[in-house]
């Protein structure tokens, strides 16, 4: 592939929610393009864009794809991102890289809850972007309808620069708007007619409010549309293109992607009506000191590229998927990772297209490419000159929302676990891995059941390391009420030297927090001294232990005040057992009950759901500690037990349609409900009667 100047590229994401046929259309502008023979289709798993086995086994986009295409003196660098919630990670990487948007909606189910989420994520880079009504050919589809929720939603800067000719299985082409002409299509192929008589009022009333867009985007064109005057048709066209670039505009089309009608004419668009890279004037990030600085975003200027996105393929190893953001990138170079202080050696550097990767010399800024086997970068790092050191603002994760306890199903298989999660989470940012000392679990979390799914049966694929999963344990704790006193006595006589050790312990609760505090009160040398440590150390492993459920036993002092030894059979360890008897017996009569982890939560829902989860979070103990709007959302901010909170993740999707949010931090522990801790202490009961 030649190397194509800034101004002649275009980087394009495809955003929408799942099923409103992403993937199909990026198939069938691939297919226009004659970048492919036949047209694949998702069900069975043969398009470009969905080549991972999880994809194709599933029928959903799991990774962003590049698809690099040349379209009629362009280079088109198309992003496939998935439009399901539990890897909205691919989709915020993609935006940050690229310079327009396309948003692709059901002409059957209209705008669908990850539309709007991604919407507000490009309002927030305030991005041009264009919508695509697709699936017109299908029962039930409505153009209008698409259009009336678009405009209720998003305001009168959205207008239609297209009209379908019939719809549903009547549908067979566009009306142009701008060229004031009819596409009729026929085996995918474009025949320019006169427009059908009967819309032609249709079109009149369609063109006067594209003219409007036009004149709201220009004040000359504005003042000659007030005063009556006829608007001229390139006045009219660059002012459309100026508002659409502007991000005052954004055009509707329409098509079917599985019946390639009217893709020719968004393809075109994306060339025509998004602007290149050179938007962009400049790339600011900063300096090794931590300063602000800045690079001409220019082809000749020092490389900066971000990397958004990495790969492991099992027969390349690690791919790395970068956007030049100023300089050029060449193969067979030296860069520097400005966000690890690391020189990297830099092998073929190719372009993307799905699996297939297409060498080139070099990229200039703009371009987006790829390169195999970077040692130390990930995604998110920065590429740049060494000379020129710049760290660009990196790429903000969702924080993970549901987490898993995972083991190995075979039992030699912990170390190839602890290596397969790593590359994962090197792979996902938005897949972390954390061991869990206090449950003594391995802990996985991800952006939802899904997600973490398809990251287990991806480690089994590629590492060979089969997993059980569950919810992770709760990290509750135990506490007392009392003060109360006992002795550990442990005697042992075997054939040689004996054991002997006795310990009198008094323990006593300590405010929440305080955690544990040893008190050595012997006199007269009862205990020796070289053994209080041993008594010490005996009552910390037996509050490790726990008493009533197994759980670590917190705020309390214990004292050591009494006890007795033998001048041969005392040792080091017979103290341990002592002091771990004496907590044990002395916890018997201190009133001893069990402490849960209540996390502060914060959930941002629309205000039309507020009831529904108001009344969920009661439902799960939650105390409701107030409300407030922000942007049109509400936001409530509660205290719930974590116990309650394993699944939330999935609850708040189906309350709200996956509207809503949320995150949550540990806020304090509080004594778990007696009636709860009666249930947990029988299955922890049943649970050491099974092992045993």
């Amino acid at each position: 592939m030649e190397k194509y100047p800034t101004e002649k590229i275009r980087n394009v994401g495809l955003f929408g929610h799942n099923d409103s046929g992403k993937t199909s259309l990026a198939e069938a502008i691939l297919f226009n393009a004659g970048v492919i023979k036949r047209l694949g289709k998702v069900d069975e798993g043969n398009t470009v864009s969905d080549f991972d086995p999880d994809e194709q086994k599933r029928g959903i986009s799991v990774k962003a794809t590049p698809l690099t295409f040349e379209w009629k003196g362009y280079k088109i660098n198309l992003i496939d991102t998935p439009g399901f919630a539990d890897f909205i990670g691919e989709v915020v990487s993609t935006l940050r890289v690229v310079d327009g948007a396309v948003f692709v909606i059901s002409a059957v189910a209209g705008v669908e809850v990850q539309t709007e989420i991604i919407w507000k994520m490009a309002d927030e880079y305030g991005y041009p972007r264009i919508v695509f009504v697709n699936k017109m050919d299908r029962e039930n589809a409505s153009f209008q309808r698409c259009l009336d929720q678009l405009t209720e939603l998003y305001g009168s800067r959205v207008v239609p620069f297209q009209l379908p000719i019939g719809e549903e299985q009547q549908f067979r082409g566009v009306v142009d708007l701008i060229a004031n002409r009819a596409y009729v299509y026929e085996g995918g192929k474009a025949l320019e007619a006169d427009i059908p008589p009967e819309m032609a009022e249709q079109v009149q009333s369609a063109r006067e409010k594209v003219i409007e867009g036009a004149a709201e985007a220009s004040d000359a064109l504005m003042e000659k549309y007030l005063e009556g005057e006829e608007l001229d048709e390139k006045e009219v066209l660059d002012a459309l293109l100026s508002g659409v670039s502007e991000g005052t505009l954004v055009p509707v089309l329409c098509g079917s992607a599985t019946h390639n009608i009217a893709v020719d004419l968004l393809t075109a668009a994306l060339s025509n009506t998004l602007p290149s890279p050179l938007r962009l004037q400049e790339v600011r990030g900063t300096s090794k000191g931590g300063g602000e600085t800045s690079l001409p975003a220019r082809e000749d200027a020092p490389l900066s590229a971000l990397v958004f996105n990495t790969i492991s393929d099992p027969y390349v190893g690690r791919l790395s998927y970068f956007r030049v953001f100023s300089g050029t990138f060449k193969s067979d170079s030296t860069v520097y990772n400005a966000s690890r202080e690391k020189e990297e050696r830099v092998g073929q550097v190719f372009v993307v297209r799905g699996k297939t990767q297409i060498p080139v010399k070099e990229l200039p800024a703009g371009d987006i490419g790829g390169v195999a086997k970077l040692s130390d970068t990930s995604t998110g790092d920065t590429l740049c000159d060494k000379d020129n050191p710049i760290v660009l603002p990196p790429i903000r994760f969702p924080e993970p929302i549901m987490s898993l306890a995972v083991e190995p199903l075979s039992k030699g298989d912990e170390d190839k676990l602890s290596t397969a999660l790593s590359r994962l989470a090197e792979e996902d940012p938005t897949f972390s891995v954390h061991r869990d000392t206090e449950v003594k679990q391995t802990i996985v979390s991800g952006m939802g059941e899904m997600h973490l799914d398809i990251m287990m049966e991806r480690m089994s694929r590629k590492f060979g390391v089969n997993v059980k999963t569950e919810l992770p344990r709760v990290p509750y704790k135990e506490t007392i009420r009392k003060t109360a006193r006992a002795e550990g006595k442990h005697k042992k006589q075997t054939g040689g030297h004996g054991q002997f050790g006795i310990a009198w312990v008094e323990i006593e609760p300590l405010e929440r927090g305080k955690g544990f505090e040893f008190v050595d009160k012997i006199v007269g040398g009862v205990i020796p001294k070289q053994f209080i440590p041993s008594v010490e150390k005996g009552i910390r492993k037996a509050l490790e232990e726990g008493y009533l459920a197994g759980y670590p036993i917190v705020d309390l002092r214990a004292t050591v005040y009494d006890g007795k030894y033998h001048p041969v059979d005392s040792s080091d360890i017979s103290f341990q057992i002592a002091g771990s008897l004496a907590l044990k017996n002395a916890m018997a009569d201190a009133d001893p009950y069990l402490l849960e982890p209540i996390m502060n939560v914060e959930i941002l829902v629309p205000e039309a759901f507020m009831g529904d989860v108001m009344g969920d979070l009661n439902a799960k103990r939650g105390r409701i500690l107030g409300m407030e709007a922000v942007g049109g959302l509400q936001r409530v901010r509660a205290q719930v037990p974590l116990a309650e909170m394993l699944r939330y993740s999935i609850d708040l999707r189906s309350l709200t349609g996956g509207r809503g949010t949320f995150r949550m931090e540990l806020s304090h522990y509080e004594e778990v409900p007696s009636h709860i801790a009666a249930k947990i202490i029988e299955a922890a009961k049943q649970e050491r009667e099974k092992k045993e």
